[in-house]
């Protein structure tokens, strides 16, 4: 079926094999009437398929560049007003907006699941992610956004206020692999800085979008503020960076070279979260059966399509067969499934695209002499894009495991005898976005932490102590990205910085007919008593 002759109101039949055995929140046919948030009016549309069942889900409504334009157009109009109001009605308005996505989670559960087929316990880490950032930028902004005194030329003569002004409309496009949170949850500091917003999501994953807008607007966010646009990347985001005042990018690493140049040529700002090849390090003193039970959730965490998810195990040879023992034993106690239901340990990839991918770089591994420790699989009885959560052994730098990103749930396990060794291993490659380190000595492990070349590192956890603390920034170094998201930089990264002086009784130049070579002999004394002074 072709997106030209399906009926826009009608969704593909559920697949009875894949069932829920409670009654959904949100139904397949509700997506018609999420699809009417949409700036789209090219009259075409496009079908996305859900992979739990791999049938039609929704047929979505594309947007021209036009209707991008437009969408700009009304977001300015509402951020005229919407700067007008204080930062605290702003913020009462991102309070409301946490308490409906509790009150709401089944609904929006069921959504992520349709639409990801994600195991809704991975949803549920979207959703408090969603409501942990809605909180806390509704309780700090004002910190974050009040002005600043800062030290002046002349102390008491000369003041200094820094002011954090908002860019105007922010552009956001977002990715498929957490369509709730990264939807969302890049969007809300932009908002109550004073910014409207026009989002781009991933065309597999529009209708969670498209839920969190209607969330906003319930919440008390005026509709114009947050615009939804859907479409191509190539031809509407590459709009979205042509237009808007800052952009936020979640993707791929070659994607985000993209945005950046189009923001470069436009002398606008970015933010770019991209790719990883993320390491784990298990020493010799860690915990066997937590690293274990760490590494699983690091690696198959929604099927391995998360950013900052493990792909790469070094692991000390006096803990290595224990910790492989338990980490294939522990993989082999998963639950698989493509259900709406709680009790999954892991669902599908996404797409056919993805699965082809994860097996490719599978049978590439073991054509060159890898060894499956458990998985290796596609499982079509479970779902259409179904692969099992795979543990590799044995993987060398000419296999397309090894330093390509796989985004699935493929880890490759290799062992350690020196640390520094490790470190050196860890930090191979050119990205840089999340790293862990599995130790029972803490002070030791935070300084290994900081020769890790990554943006995060977590101690005896694989991503969430870093992701889930939303007051500490959070991005990547080298290929894996710009800027961070989260904390006082997730908020200012969406305000320009102004500086206003203020200068009183005396000018800074020669007064009363004092010369410049005088004045000069003044600053030069003033300037070495502010030294001895301690003076910044």
């Amino acid at each position: 079926m072709s997106a030209h002759d399906a009926d826009p109101t009608v969704t593909g039949p559920h697949d009875p094999e894949h069932e829920p055995s409670a009654t959904l929140a949100f139904e397949p046919e509700h997506a018609a009437l999420l699809t009417q948030r949409l700036v789209a009016t090219s009259g075409e549309s496009a079908v996305v398929s859900s992979p739990l069942t791999g049938q039609p889900l929704a047929h979505i409504p594309q947007s021209n560049d036009g209707d991008v334009a437009e969408a700009f157009r009304r977001a300015r109009r509402a951020q005229a007003d919407w700067v007008r109001r204080p930062v605290g009605e702003r913020a009462e308005a991102l309070l409301r907006f946490h308490d409906l996505v509790l009150d709401r989670q089944d609904e929006v559960l069921d959504l992520i699941g349709w639409e990801s087929g994600k195991a809704r316990k991975h949803g549920f880490e979207e959703l408090s992610h969603v409501a942990l950032t809605a909180r806390y930028y509704a309780r700090t902004a004002a910190r974050h956004l009040r002005t600043e005194r800062r030290p002046g030329l002349f102390p008491s003569l000369t003041r200094i206020d820094v002011n954090y002004v908002p860019k105007g409309v922010v552009g956001i496009i977002s990715p498929w692999n957490y369509p709730f949170t990264l939807a969302m949850s890049d969007g809300l500091p932009a908002l109550v800085a004073g910014n409207a917003v026009v989002i781009k999501p991933d065309a597999q994953t529009v209708l969670t979008a498209l839920l969190g807008a209607q969330l906003l607007e319930e919440a008390g966010v005026p509709r114009d503020l947050w615009q939804v646009v859907a479409g191509p990347g190539p031809e509407v985001g590459s709009a979205i960076v042509g237009l808007a005042d800052y952009v936020c990018f979640t993707g791929s690493t070659a994607t985000g070279r993209i945005i950046a140049t189009g923001c470069a040529e436009r002398l606008v700002g970015c933010s770019l979260e991209l790719g990883g090849k993320n390491p784990i390090l298990v020493l010799r003193d860690a915990d066997i059966e937590r690293a274990a039970e760490g590494a699983v959730r690091a690696s198959f965490s929604n099927a391995g399509q998360l950013c900052v998810s493990t792909e790469r195990m070094f692991v000390a040879d006096q803990v290595y067969d224990r910790f492989v023992d338990r980490f294939v034993a522990r993989t082999d106690a998963m639950t698989l499934g493509a259900t709406l239901d709680w009790g999954n340990d892991m669902g599908p990839l996404i797409s056919a695209d993805q699965l082809e991918r994860v097996r490719a770089h599978v049978d590439d591994a073991v054509a060159k002499g890898a060894v499956v420790r458990t998985g290796g699989r596609a499982r079509p009885d479970l779902a259409p894009y179904f692969f099992e959560p795979t543990i590799l052994e044995g993987v060398t730098p000419e296999m397309s495991c090894f330093g390509a990103e796989t985004f699935g749930p493929v880890v490759s396990v290799y062992r350690f005898h020196d640390e520094a060794d490790a470190v050196a291993r860890a930090n191979e490659g050119e990205y840089g976005l999340n790293g862990s380190i599995y130790s029972q000595d803490g002070p030791r492990a935070r300084a290994i932490a900081r020769e890790i070349t990554c943006g995060t590192v977590n101690i005896n956890e694989g991503y969430g102590a870093t992701f889930g603390s939303v007051d500490a920034p959070m991005g990547g170094m080298r290929q894996s990205g710009l800027g961070r998201r989260q904390g006082a930089e997730g908020i200012r990264r969406y305000t320009d910085i102004q500086s206003v002086g203020t200068q009183r009784l005396v000018r800074i130049a020669p007064m009363m007919g004092m010369s410049d070579a005088a004045f000069a002999k003044v600053m030069t004394s003033s300037l070495r008593a502010m030294k001895k002074l301690g003076r910044a």
